[in-house]
């Protein structure tokens, strides 16, 4: 019995000898999503966005934006004491709010410290994508949003004017506002845009305008704006949950056994951490560093010492230490996967799933539903990707690296057919660095609405069939994935979604 999740067809080798050219001639053209990021000073959100300027050459950056959270805040600089029942602070034995700042360094410059480590590698970065923004272009895009505390809504920030700005402008297309922190620079935008056009007669325009093109991709809530404030004023706004265990501090915990490796110090220190600026900065356990000097939450530094030693010492010790050199957390990095070109097309719609995620449990190939596994599942592809992209930033000629093959479907990838009805598929696939292929052609059960199985027949190495099953009802889909993977080092895989709708004859 072919088990939910993963219906396989066979496995074809394909040999393809391309010569070299660049992702640019080889793609067709794409509109870059529209994209807002907003973090706050947590090592993982800073890892998350290094992974971000890797891939920044598929999006069109509006802006980079210091955010606050119920765990990171600035203060007003004027001695104001804050304190909220949500803050992680009230789990320390000292309770050391109300207080003026927490976990927030004078003048933190993370997000600028990043971009000027991108300006060091760009020279190598766009020698394998045109894409890439220029360090100047994301230079001009690094604003301030609502940092002074978690949750405070009560008046603009450059942040927050900027994410209103573009709610309102006449460009077409959705706006992701992508938060691994709070959400209170995205609520005070829309608290603005309310305040100001509420009592106009052109305000049911504006709001639906508004609605339509705001989409919000976070990990979670993270100082209950969303609750407060934008769920009851703007209950249609498409909010995305985007947490996930697998690429945060607990991913040690849902990563598949055959992607283990990935989280290790040998795997981490010459596919990232000996890898040129960006590897430098990036965070793993016992790096001897913190975002904020004395930060007793932020014990990740650290190595050669025991749980209890860090405890005695006033640190919060709320993970178990790992491995010096190992993964410790790119928690938020599950809020833009799913935006990057890769095939899944897991943007269109939260259900889809890809890279990121997806909204709703995935089966495993025994019909169990793992914890994490709608994400967990992609694990290993996505790091061997990131590391081919590190490998880009220290590598100036486009034949020193591996580049992804490029795939995709002969026809529409959205399609009709009616029940007893067969559909032929044709797969493309192509490699910019003359290497191998490997094709593999499943049915994305958990993806699709029909509830079933579908029997795929290869016609050919390239060609798969399948009849529209007589049990399928009309509006139902089915998601056929076309997997395609080079044999470069790092291996890299790319994909095409088919979406087959059954329709009434």
């Amino acid at each position: 019995m072919i088990s939910k999740g993963t219906a396989l067809a066979a496995l074809v080798l394909l040999l393809v000898p391309v010569s070299l050219m660049h992702p640019a001639h080889a793609q067709g053209p794409r509109i870059k999503p529209r994209i807002v990021l907003m973090h706050d000073p947590e090592l993982d959100d800073q890892n998350t966005l290094i992974r971000y300027l890797l891939y920044s050459d598929q999006f069109d950056t509006e802006g980079l934006v210091y955010a606050s959270s119920s765990v990171h805040w600035a203060g007003d600089g004027k001695g104001t004491k804050w304190s909220t029942p949500r803050g992680e602070y009230n789990r320390m034995a000292s309770k050391p709010c109300p207080c003026t700042s927490w976990r927030w360094k004078p003048g933190e410059r993370f997000i600028d410290e990043t971009v000027e480590a991108y300006a060091r590698v760009y020279p190598n970065l766009k020698v394998h994508s045109r894409g890439y923004p220029a360090p100047d272009e994301l230079r001009a895009k690094i604003y301030v949003g609502n940092i002074e505390f978690d949750g405070d809504i009560s008046k603009d920030s450059p942040g927050s004017e900027l994410v209103a700005r573009l709610l309102l402008d006449e460009k077409p297309g959705p706006v992701y506002l992508l938060t691994g922190a709070g959400q209170s620079t995205i609520a005070r935008a829309l608290s603005s845009i309310q305040l100001k056009h509420e009592s106009a007669p052109e305000w049911p325009a504006i709001r639906q305008k508004v609605t339509r093109k705001a989409i919000i991709q976070s990990w979670g809530d993270q100082d209950g704006t969303y609750a407060s404030y934008i769920k009851p004023n703007w209950p249609d706004i498409e909010f995305r949950q985007m947490a996930t265990a697998t690429w945060g501090y607990g991913a040690r915990g849902v990563v598949l056994p055959q992607y283990a490796s990935y989280l290790t110090a040998g795997w981490m220190k010459p596919g990232v951490s000996d890898v040129g600026p960006f590897g430098a900065l990036y965070r793993v356990w016992g790096d001897g560093k913190q975002m904020v000097p004395g930060d007793l939450v932020d014990y990740f530094g650290f190595s050669g010492v025991t749980a209890e030693e860090l405890k005695a010492k006033g640190y919060m010790v709320w993970t178990p230490l790992q491995e010096k050199g190992s993964w410790i957390s790119e928690g938020d990095t599950s809020i833009f996967m799913n935006l990057i070109d890769n095939g899944l097309r897991g943007h269109q719609n939260a259900t889809y799933g890809g890279w990121g995620g997806r909204r709703g449990a995935d089966h495993d190939d025994k019909g169990a539903t793992p914890r994490d596994y709608a994400t967990a599942r992609w694990f290993g592809p996505a790091q061997q990707d990131f590391a081919a992209r590190m490998k880009w930033t220290v590598t100036p000629r486009f034949n020193g690296a591996n580049h992804a093959p490029v795939v995709s479907v002969k026809g529409p990838v959205d399609r009709s057919a009616a029940r007893g009805e067969t559909v032929r598929l044709e797969g493309r696939a192509s490699d910019p660095d003359g290497n191998a292929v490997t094709w593999k052609w499943w049915q994305y059960t958990d993806a699709g609405t029909y509830p079933g199985s579908v029997a795929l027949r290869m016609r050919d190495p390239s060609s798969v069939s399948f009849e529209v099953p007589s049990s399928a009802s009309p509006g139902q889909t089915i998601h056929l994935i076309l997997e395609a993977t080079d044999n470069g080092t790092p291996a890299l895989t790319r994909y095409q979604r088919v979406i087959v709708t059954v329709q009434a004859r």
